[in-house]
């Protein structure tokens, strides 16, 4: 069965192209999930009309994220966290943190999901992101992740929990 694939799938093909698939696959899952359209002549022509009109739309978001990426290009973002046991955090800083710092420092919002991190990281230091504007615009970031210094007052409320404990038992 010939199918006008609407998304890029991969391994299979890019949006616009005309392929052969399986009847199976394009009824089963092609189809319903509104990844292809079944190969006819309007069909053709109102998807190459769309993706005209999207490639457009996509240079002008293109010269926007290029801007962006020279925005982030070597930014240094510094984030505190408390230290646990040895050299570990307590907790992790995700890219969830990492996002949400980068967004603060350039005045517009990234999504969690173009931070490139493979684990969250759980010791102090400093690491190297990239950020996935684009397929290929990813400006690196560096991330440094220093221990935060606790206060006065929580020194002091730990010092007074241990006293108190020390003398119930007594």
């Amino acid at each position: 069965m010939k199918v006008v694939l609407l998304e890029d799938l991969p391994g299979k093909g890019k949006a616009g192209e005309i392929k052969e698939v399986s009847k199976g696959y394009a009824k089963n899952f092609l189809l319903p999930r509104g990844l292809a359209l079944i190969a006819t002549p309007t069909v053709m022509k109102q998807v190459e009309s769309r993706l005209e009109r999207e490639k457009l739309e996509e240079n002008i978001d293109r010269e926007k994220l290029v801007e962006l990426a020279q925005q982030i290009e070597g930014k240094e973002i510094c984030l505190k966290a408390r230290m646990g046991t040895g050299e570990r955090l307590f907790g992790s800083i995700t890219a969830a943190d990492v996002a949400e710092e980068l967004s603060r420092a350039i005045g517009s919002v990234i999504d969690k999901k173009k931070i490139d991190i493979e684990k969250p990281f759980r010791q102090t230091g400093s690491y190297e992101v990239a950020v996935k504007l684009a397929g290929d615009i990813k400006p690196q970031i560096t991330v440094v992740i220093e221990e935060e210094e606790e206060t006065e007052t929580e020194t002091e409320k730990k010092a007074g929990k241990k006293k108190g404990k020390g003398e119930e038992k007594d």
